[in-house]
This record gives C-alpha cells, structure tokens and sequence, in this order.
C-alpha cells in the first residue's frame, strides 16, 4: 500500500519540507533507505545518515537542524521516535485488516463469529466460544470450548488457546503459542512414581496484552492463572500454574516462572531469569537477565544474580569475583613469606 507524505503528516500532524505528493509503500532504517521508503531521525549518532539515505521520506525532530541540502522530503514532528511507533501501528493495523473466513476451516454450530472478524485457512474453532468486535484468528489456529476473546485482539498464526480461556481485548497472541494448557501438577506416590493432579482452573488474560511467539501459560490447578493488564511478553516464555503478572510488566525472552508466584506492577525481567515457586514480587521490581529468584521481594528492589541479591552488591562483588586469581596468588604468595619468617 502506498502513502503520500501529505498523508503521513496529516496522520502525525508534522510538516512537511520539499515534496508533499512524494509516495512511499515500506519502512526502512534510514541508513538502508531507498527510493520509495519511510524512516526516521531520533538518535544523534545516525545523524550523517539524514545526508546520504535514498529514503524518499524521513520524520524528524522539529528543532533539528540540517547542516546542508538533503534530498528526501522531510515531516518535522515534535518526537520523531515516538511518531514513527504511531506510523509502524497505522501500518500494522493496515496489514491486518482481513475479514470473512476463509476456507477450509472448522467451526462448531452455535459459534457466532462477527462480520468484522477474520478466520483463517485450516483454524478449528469448537463450541461455546465467543468472539469480540474485529478479532483476527490467523491460519492452523485452534480455540478450545468455551474460549472468550476480546475486541480487536489478533490470534496469529499456529496459537492454541485451550478450553475456557480468557483473552481480552486488544491482544496479540503470537505464532505458536500455548494458553491454558496443563500445569506440571503431579503427586508422589509411596512406590516412587508420580500420579497427575487435575488441573481444573482457567488462564485469564487481560486488555492490551502480547505475548511472544513459542511461550506457554498453563492453566491453573484450581482458580485462575492471571496475567493484567498492558503486560508485554516475550517469546519462549514459561509461565506455569496460578502464576499472577501485574499491570505493565514487560518480561524478555526465556523467563520462567514456577507455579503460584506472583509478580507485582510495572516490573522489568531480564531474559533467562528464573523464579522459583509460590512468591510474592512487590510493584516495580528490575530483574537483571540470568538472575535466580529465590525468595520473596520488596518494591522497587533491583536485582541480580543466583540466588539473585541486591544489584549494587552483585556490581561490588563482581569485581572482586573477576580479581580473585590475583587475590589468591597474592595470599599464596604472603603465606610463604610468613612461613619463611
């Protein structure tokens, strides 16, 4: 699809320097532009960039200053980074405005699917389920009975979403995920084997969630496992049996997070952190990658290593974890001169 740069400004409300009529039909980087691309200028260090890119349309800051003629077509808008996340949604939005369904797939009778919604190629949808306004269920996508989704969110391509799960609106729900399944509930037995504890619950996910392509989120033994709203996921994520997520967490790739923890508000977790089962993370809590959560943790508290302790700590003691073969050979070297006294 093609847009003039009167369009986009419009859309940012920017202005426009040289060419308003000029089409673009992709996004680029600025130092990779070519004739027919969009980009952007926010960070000073790709600015020699501005004066060699083929992009035909370039965002800019409003109080940047050009050095010397460039030759795209330039929108000045008050936060070029922030309006280029507004365009890159617009484009998304555009991509995915697919509706109808599509053949051949599979929905149980008494299924209501909306006329603004979209099912694709190969997709099995069972009975009892209930589908918001605009929900897009890309191909090879199974919804289990009883499932509700929300308004707006997109269920992309080889998702599952297993019985009675709940998924609310403007949600992206990324290829080959697993919501609701099984959690790892199993009981020993006397004779040394292992005998599977039912998982009854539910997972119930709020608005304007994403989770990552490849992660699980298992559903609860008894009652809900919960992830709240704005919560961002990243791909090959493990999140296990009644596992609560706060409001505006944002978790990297890898984590995972054993059963019937909870983790608070507005916190920040590094990929491949772990932590361990049935604690409580307080609100705003910074987990660096590769730490080992082991024990319960206050608000605001920032984290590192394993078992994970303070970050200030972990810096101090890392320096002195990097020197230890000179402290040794130092103290070998002492413990000779005093036994040669």
């Amino acid at each position: 699809m093609k847009f003039t740069a009167k369009q986009i400004a419009g859309i940012l409300n920017g202005t426009i320097e040289g060419d308003p009529e000029v089409e673009v039909q992709e996004l680029s980087k600025i130092e990779e532009g070519k004739v027919g691309s969009l980009t952007f200028l926010a960070n000073k260090k790709y600015n020699p960039f501005i004066y060699d890119t083929e992009a035909s349309v370039v965002i800019i800051n409003n109080d940047f200053v050009l050095e010397k003629k460039v030759d795209s077509t330039l929108i000045r808008v008050a936060d070029a980074y922030q309006s280029f996340s507004i365009l890159l949604e617009f484009y998304n939005t555009a991509l995915t405005d697919d509706k109808g369904i599509m053949e051949p797939v599979s929905i149980d009778e008494g299924v209501v699917v909306d006329e603004s919604c979209y099912v694709g190629e190969f997709s099995v949808i069972k009975k009892n389920v209930i589908l918001g306004k605009d929900v897009k269920i890309y191909s090879h996508v199974f919804i289990g009975e009883g499932v509700v989704i929300g308004e707006g969110t997109l269920i992309l391509n080889g998702a599952r979403i297993m019985s009675r799960s709940e998924i609310g609106k403007n949600c992206v729900i990324h290829p080959g995920c697993v919501i609701g399944s099984d959690g790892f509930g199993f009981a020993p037995q006397k004779d040394g084997t292992y005998k599977k504890v039912p998982q009854t619950g539910i997972v119930r996910i709020g608005n304007n969630v994403d989770v990552g392509a490849n992660s699980t989120i298992d559903r609860a033994t008894l009652g809900a496992t919960i992830i709240h709203d704005g919560v961002k996921l990243d791909n090959q994520i493990q999140i296990a049996h009644n596992v609560e997520i706060g409001e505006n967490t944002i978790i990297a790739a890898q984590v995972g997070i054993a059963g019937s923890t909870k983790i608070g508000k507005s916190c920040a977790v590094g990929g491949q952190s772990g932590f361990a089962g049935h604690l409580i993370i307080g609100d705003g809590v910074q987990v660096q990658g590769k730490t080992g959560v082991t024990k319960n943790i206050k608000d605001n508290a920032v984290l590192q290593g394993t078992p994970a302790f303070d970050f200030k700590s972990y810096s101090k003691s890392y320096i002195h974890f990097k020197n230890l073969p000179k402290i040794v050979k130092r103290l070998d070297q002492f413990e000779k001169e005093q036994h040669g006294k």
